[in-house]
């Protein structure tokens, strides 16, 4: 998508997030037509824009068709043009002399019987008696006018866009940086020390009577527990993920898809950790860690 840079306060050049959603209107009157350029924009795997145009007027929808494509990279958009012409823009005109010529030719054919004679309304509802009068259009003003009002059109929808994908980008920054506190707070967890195992693992035997046990096994059984139940490959990962994720929202630009295969693996590194939790406290960071890590999946499917 074609973006301003902005300059933050240290003087870096960051390209702004956009949002799929958004919705722009654009509408003017040349001469005495009235149109109305709308479009509206949804998510989108990819981009597809839909054009909707009245009769005569496929020219400027595939130049306002051109002009989305270039500015946008994904979302689903339906584009409409209105035409509208007041009805006092036509003027009736009654072709007297022709109606006087048909009133003369009527009034020498005799009636047969039975047969009602001409009448006025009958008369005027001959073709050519009334004629409308359309006021000349000027159709290189009106494609010019449809063209500028679809640039217009153009710019606005990206700017709402990006409005909204500045409101996404505070919300999915939040929950990044929750990702990497849940992250720190399993690591700092001490249900993961050895030494918290063999507590458990003593108390679980005592519980079953078995408090006889050899310490050098028990202190073996421990440590294959503590191993078994080792989350730091996934705690890495996750740091990993959660460096890139921020990378990718300082650098801007059209990273909705990049976050969502983020949010992926995200979810598969917090069911691992929630998998291999040996202790409660443990389960509750990871149970915490999927529910934020689900809130992020849903809001990046809304970037571009």
């Amino acid at each position: 998508m074609l973006q301003a840079p902005i300059f933050t306060a240290m003087g870096f050049v960051m390209a702004q997030i956009a949002s799929m959603t958004g919705f722009a209107r654009s509408a003017g009157t040349t001469g005495s037509i009235h149109w109305v350029w709308e479009v509206r924009s949804v998510n989108g795997r990819g981009l597809e824009v839909r054009v909707r145009v009245p009769t005569g007027q496929d020219g400027a929808g595939e130049t306002a068709r051109a002009a989305l494509q270039k500015a946008l990279t994904r979302g689903q958009c339906q584009l409409t043009l209105t035409l509208t012409k007041p009805e006092a823009a036509a003027r009736v005109r009654i072709n007297e002399a022709l109606l006087a010529r048909l009133a003369q030719a009527v009034a020498r054919v005799p009636v047969p019987e039975g047969v009602a004679p001409a009448t006025m309304d009958g008369l005027l509802g001959l073709r050519g008696v009334i004629e409308v009068e359309d006021e000349t259009i000027d159709s290189e003003a009106l494609s010019r006018d449809l063209t500028e009002g679809a640039a217009r059109l153009v710019a606005d929808l990206v700017e709402a866009r990006r409005a909204e994908g500045r409101q996404l980008e505070t919300v999915v920054t939040a929950q990044i940086e929750r990702i990497a506190a849940l992250t720190q707070a399993a690591e700092d967890n001490p249900a993961r020390q050895p030494a918290a195992v063999r507590a458990r693992l003593e108390a679980a035997v005592a519980a079953l009577g078995g408090s006889g046990l050899d310490p050098d096994r028990l202190h073996q059984e421990a440590m294959l527990l503590a191993g078994k139940a080792d989350v730091r490959e996934e705690l890495d990962r996750l740091r990993a993920h959660v460096a890139s994720a921020r990378e990718l929202l300082a650098a801007g630009g059209a990273i909705g898809r990049r976050l969502d295969f983020l949010a992926q693996e995200f979810g598969r590194e917090a069911n691992t950790l929630g998998a291999k939790a040996n202790d409660i406290s443990l389960s509750r960071i990871g149970l915490d860690l999927k529910a934020v890590v689900e809130q992020f999946r849903e809001q990046v499917q809304n970037i571009e």
